[in-house]
């Protein structure tokens, strides 16, 4: 009875802990001119990531999600731009974080599926 209570109480302890879901962690596909050539001739593909996700957490979301091999992970943060629209509105583009994602050789991602 004690063994069990002691099971217990450690599988309680393990579901306090927050976690982040994958399809939390990937926000979106970032497609700009710059990452499409990237994608074509190094196997890196840039995603737009939540400002708390570290790489291990990112690079489990991309194997489950697309199911395939990580071999590199980098983050940038992209600050946020102040901005003027003529000469009255004044305001701010917020900031995000980016992940550059490399995959192993041969694997790719499709990124407009129907």
């Amino acid at each position: 009875m004690a063994r069990k209570k002691q099971e217990v109480a450690k599988v309680e302890e393990k579901l306090k802990k927050a976690t982040i879901s994958d399809f939390d962690v990937i926000i979106e596909p970032l497609i700009t001119e710059k990452s499409m050539s990237a994608s074509q001739e190094h196997n890196k593909f840039t995603f737009v990531v939540k400002k708390d996700a570290n790489k291990t957490q990112i690079k489990n979301a991309i194997h489950k999600i697309y199911n395939v091999n990580v071999t590199a992970v980098n983050l940038v943060n992209v600050p946020a731009k102040a901005t003027t629209r003529g000469s009255r509105y004044k305001g701010t583009i917020s900031g995000f974080k980016k992940a550059i994602v490399t995959i192993k050789e041969g694997e790719t991602i499709n990124l407009f599926a129907d």
